[in-house]
């Protein structure tokens, strides 16, 4: 969210940075407004249709689609199985196909699975604020209005950002789930807004025009969108088993925010996979596996090298532990 379309190139990127640097001094308002129009603004859609020969296995043709309603807005989204519920969160700019192949492991376990676009993503209709724009409350609103059909969780799965409108749906909406599963979470949106100050330049009194901005639209301070914060102000009997699973290499979201939240969470689990990236990590065979037995309620694989920080792969990378050469390992807090 807090990084500018991969569709202009680096010369446009330049010139806007050096534009809102000249106007932020003498008219703070209008770049706070252009920022907040550009960082909330999603990246180009990459949806691909659940048919025979796009990479989808036949077992997971066999859902039905299903459609809920937001305000007034379709959101869509796809059903398998039966059995307890799961759901599936996408991040950021992803689509319910991303989370595929998650599907297969959680009908082994005899779940049933439910995955959606939130607004503005993929199927569903436009969000409040058109088309191509949309933020992680308004994911989490989609992900409520889809509980409210399918019921309560044995667990969550959620995606990079998809993390947060998770959290912020089992506390502020009507979502209740025993599990949770957050793969490649970020911090939230505090270390997000910082990023951006130090890309655009942005000075003080843009920045407090920002933050209101960002308040109205979303109905939450930014601070208030910690992963921590809001973790620290669960009740007891709302929080859910965590498992978080994080590539140590994710170029996209640093893994150091996901020790932080295992270490904030009372009896947290973090994977530590090594090579999967941030998008890729979903489709791990090792992965899948892990994330099913644990909705399960089984153990997930102790860990292999028994502290959160990188090592290199042991020898036994070609085990059941490591599939198509991407080692993961877990830790308990």
């Amino acid at each position: 969210m807090a990084r500018f379309s991969s569709q202009k190139s680096t010369i446009v990127r330049t010139l806007s940075r050096k534009a809102l640097q000249a106007l932020d001094p003498v008219a703070p308002g209008v770049v706070a407004r252009v920022a907040e129009d550009r960082w909330f603004r999603l990246p180009a859609a990459r949806t691909r249709a659940l048919v025979p020969g796009a990479g989808v296995a036949v077992r997971e043709l066999l859902g039905s689609p299903f459609e809920v309603r937001l305000r007034g807005r379709a959101v869509r989204g796809w059903a398998w199985g039966e059995g307890p519920v799961v759901y599936l969160v996408h991040g950021w700019g992803g689509t319910l196909e991303q989370l595929t192949p998650l599907v297969g492991p959680l009908l082994d376990r005899g779940m049933q699975v439910i995955a959606f676009d939130g607004l503005s993503h993929g199927r569903s209709d436009p969000g409040v604020h058109g088309p191509a724009s949309s933020d992680a409350v308004e994911l989490g609103r989609s992900l409520d209005a889809v509980a409210t059909r399918f019921g309560p969780a044995r667990a969550v799965v959620a995606h990079s950002m998809g993390a947060l409108s998770a959290l912020l749906a089992i506390r502020d909406g009507w979502l209740a789930a025993e599990r949770l599963v957050l793969v490649a979470p970020p911090s939230g949106i505090p270390d997000l807004l910082a990023r951006l100050r130090s890309e655009l330049g942005l000075g003080e009194r843009t920045m407090r025009r920002l933050v209101e901005r960002v308040r109205v639209r979303t109905g939450y301070v930014p601070d208030e969108l910690d992963l921590v914060t809001i973790a620290s102000t669960l009740a007891e009997h709302e929080r859910p088993e965590l498992l978080i699973v994080h590539d140590l290499l994710d170029r996209e979201v640093p893994h150091g925010p996901s020790r932080r939240l295992r270490r904030s969470w009372p009896g947290a689990q973090l994977v530590s996979t090594t090579g999967l990236g941030h998008r890729r990590v979903l489709a791990d065979a090792a992965v899948g596996g892990a994330v099913a037995r644990f909705v399960d309620r089984l153990p997930v694989e102790p860990s292999l090298h028994g502290e959160d920080r990188p090592q290199p792969l042991t020898s036994e990378a070609g085990s059941d532990e490591a599939v198509g050469g991407a080692g993961y390992r877990a830790g308990a807090a």
